[in-house]
């Protein structure tokens, strides 16, 4: 009998242990990801990422979800949480967040999304290979085509531009505006803010002066962008924009950029090749370059109430249409 009782204690012994290793083997990811503000392009990217991870069969990933509600020392904070805590890997949606992970994380890979210039940013020395602990992904978007397109359908003389002072990826965004508008002959307006509050009030003080506004991915401004849109439309002015995510709950005439869903599941394939032992250092900026990346939306409702006409050619190119309140994919 006492044989017995030994033989079992050794083979429950035996089996935890075996339990337990299988457990450990199992052990739970934890992806922190901090955002630098909630709206429709970067809440796309949080789930982008997300299904991403999910389809390729990661399926015991813990999540952290911050939103630093376009603050910076919230930002700094989430890192320092995020280090405290020791995630697995950290995702910066957007320039500001991703630096303040960069900056508080040095040995913990950290992966940025909807950043437009890494290297400006500082946050990778160069677009061709990753740091130590950094890579990422671009959303650099085509400026110079946004311009042309709101060109060419409103015949404008004049562009308005508001945008932030404190988000590096605004700032250079709004110089390649500036640049591109003198290159075509357009007289740039521009005129900055620091905070969402002030979007309303800084889109007033030109909005008489333009004859088209023009929001870049400033996640500032897009924030905001109801205020942009009220006074637009209001003063009937038409608004491009870079974020089709954006255009379809506001009154947005026209919006031609990245899907920011199809950026976050780009994003989430990244993250699973850095958790699956790729280093950083290997990997290179990412971008959207297949024009499938792509969108156009038009708003032909705002169309009609602006007074504008959406030539054939132009509709011809929409992926997506607004029209008597219902948004209409192709």
């Amino acid at each position: 009998m006492k044989k017995i009782c030994i033989f079992l204690a050794a083979l429950i012994f035996i089996s935890g242990f075996l339990f337990a290793e299988g457990q450990a083997e199992e052990e739970t990811a934890t992806i922190g990801i901090s955002k630098i503000v909630s709206h429709p392009a970067l809440d796309a990217v949080e789930q982008g990422i997300m299904d991403a991870l999910r389809d390729l069969g990661y399926e015991n990933i813990k999540y952290d979800l911050q939103n630093a509600n376009g603050d910076l020392n919230t930002a700094a904070s989430i890192a320092n949480k995020f280090k405290a805590e020791k995630v697995s890997l950290a995702v910066g949606i957007a320039t500001p967040t991703s630096q303040a992970l960069a900056t508080a994380m040095k040995d913990i890979p950290v992966i940025y999304s909807a950043v437009t210039d890494p290297v400006d940013a500082g946050l990778v020395d160069s677009y061709d290979k990753g740091e130590a602990n950094v890579t990422g992904v671009s959303d650099m978007t085509p400026v110079k085509e946004q311009i042309a397109m709101i060109h060419s359908i409103a015949g404008i003389k004049t562009l308005g531009h508001i945008y932030s002072s404190g988000e590096a990826n605004a700032v250079k965004l709004a110089s390649i505006a500036k640049d591109v508008c003198g290159d075509m002959g357009i007289d740039f307006v521009e005129t900055t803010v620091t905070n969402s509050a002030e979007v309303k009030q800084a889109t007033q003080a030109i909005i008489d002066r333009v004859d088209a506004i023009y929001v870049s991915t400033d996640n500032t401004v897009v924030s905001a962008l109801s205020s942009v849109a009220d006074v637009a439309l209001k003063a009937g002015v038409p608004i491009m924009s870079a974020d089709p995510s954006s255009a379809e709950q506001f009154d947005i005439l026209a919006a031609y950029g990245f899907d920011y869903y199809g950026m976050g599941r780009v994003t989430g394939q990244l993250v699973a090749k850095i958790l699956e032992g790729t280093p950083t250092s290997e990997i290179p900026t990412q971008y959207m370059t297949n024009e499938e990346d792509l969108i156009l939306h038009i708003n032909l409702d705002v169309a009609e109430k602006i007074g504008l006409e959406i030539k054939d050619d132009i509709r011809e190119k929409a992926d997506v249409f607004v029209k008597d309140g219902e948004v209409v994919k192709k």
